[in-house]
């Protein structure tokens, strides 16, 4: 299966599930695949939780950092969930009507203080957010230097397990303990060519 980065306005579906760190026991794909198939950009991504299960868990992230759930963080958080995909401030504001940029741009960071999304860096110095780990599958990323676009990829297990022994292989010898690893991968997409 050829790996292609496609467009952010198209088919990311965010999987809403609650996971332990460096717990990979939720993927779906056999271990008898070539490692070309172990890596792959497409998995059954629906939702586990209701729309007011992850709102009582971003409301519980928040007030453990002691912020408050106000109805702005609650519109911004809906408007990532809809967008089912990372997301740009000004998508956000487009998606929100009424939501002032600046105010965007606060709440954006006291969700990302509060563990509740993340911040991706794509080309151009864009950034994109999505929710954590917590609040969504484990998977990483391919990043388009060149167009910015992200590809979400999910490994199997038997893929994973590997990156994170070789992970906490690299920590133990620097004395590190490793709870979780998300990698980017910064390249040229296919539709950007390798020039």
């Amino acid at each position: 299966m050829a790996l292609n980065c496609r467009p952010l306005s198209h088919g990311y579906a965010p999987s809403v599930v609650q996971t332990a760190p460096m717990d990979h026991n939720e993927s779906k794909y056999h271990s008898h695949r070539s490692s070309r198939e172990a890596m792959t950009s497409s998995r059954d991504t629906k939702s586990p939780l209701s729309t007011s299960d992850l709102h009582a868990a971003v409301s519980l992230r928040l007030a453990h950092h002691d912020y408050r759930y106000t109805r702005g963080r609650r519109r911004l958080v809906e408007a990532i969930l809809a967008a089912g995909q990372p997301v740009t401030l000004p998508d956000i504001v487009v998606a929100a009507p009424g939501l002032a940029p600046s105010s965007v741009y606060r709440n954006l960071d006291v969700l990302e203080r509060s563990g509740v999304v993340n911040r991706i860096t794509a080309g151009g110095g864009h950034a994109y957010f999505e929710f954590a780990e917590p609040l969504l599958s484990h998977h990483h990323h391919l990043v388009c230097v060149d167009c910015g676009s992200i590809e979400d990829v999910f490994l199997d297990d038997e893929l994973e397990a590997s990156v994170d022994r070789s992970l906490a292989e690299v920590a133990g010898r620097a004395g590190f303990t490793p709870l979780r690893h998300s990698l980017d991968l910064h390249g040229r997409c296919a539709g950007c060519g390798s020039g």
